[in-house]
């Protein structure tokens, strides 16, 4: 739906720079794309690396694999899937005006995003535990491959970079939850929310990349 078709009032005036709030709307979405094209690149180099490291030393891809919990990983997966769905339903009670269900599915892909960060600890809990860190502070004894600690150099950097863009839109949703509880939103007016759910997916779908690639290589 797009903005502007309602024919009841809005709270929202737009900027007096754009003709009219549908055109604020189509900027702002094409001003994401661009944001998500950015962050594209961001991931880049660290998917290329991997690609390239795995193969220069396949074997040790192969060895150091099986240290990390694909349960876990899999659980990861369901959570933000299951965020991604919840936003999209967030997303659609704003265009029809139903700020109720905006507010519970806002909130429910929030606890996702709690509940994904919370088995993150854990698993890294017992990484650090075992000593399977990157690079140098690398002091697991049971992997023989020489170039074992690389893996674990990108696991950390793709799985904790990740980590730090779901902290991000952790934040954005809270604030996105708090503005629709005060009724900023309605079936006029819903750029914010519509936004945060290009940036959660774009999340969501980066990590079902990393999830195969790095828990299931092996």
């Amino acid at each position: 739906m797009s903005e502007g078709v309602s024919s009841k009032p809005s709270n929202h005036h737009f900027a007096h720079h754009f003709k009219s709030a549908f055109h604020e709307f189509d900027a702002c979405k094409v001003g994401m794309w661009l944001f998500l094209l950015q962050e594209v690149l961001f991931f880049s180099p660290l998917f290329v690396g991997y690609a390239i490291f795995r193969a220069l030393y396949h074997e040790a891809w192969h060895e150091a694999s099986h240290l990390l919990d694909w349960k876990l990983g899999g659980l990861n997966t369901i959570i933000l899937i299951s965020s991604s769905f919840t936003m999209a339903l967030a997303v659609r009670s704003a265009q029809t005006g139903d700020r109720r269900k905006t507010v519970i599915n806002l909130a429910i892909t929030i606890a996702c995003a709690f509940g994904f960060l919370i088995v993150k600890y854990f698993e890294y809990a017992h990484k650090i535990h075992l000593g399977l860190l990157p690079a140098g502070m690398f002091t697991y004894q049971g992997l023989h491959h020489p170039k074992a600690a690389l893996f674990f150099s990108l696991y950390f950097m793709m799985t904790g970079l990740h980590g730090i863009h779901v902290v991000i839109g952790i934040g954005l949703l809270i604030w996105i939850l708090l503005r629709a509880k005060r009724g900023d939103f309605d079936a006029n007016y819903f750029t914010p929310i519509e936004l945060a759910g290009l940036y959660w997916h774009f999340v969501d779908v980066v990590w079902i990349f990393i999830y195969p690639l790095l828990y299931l290589v092996g």
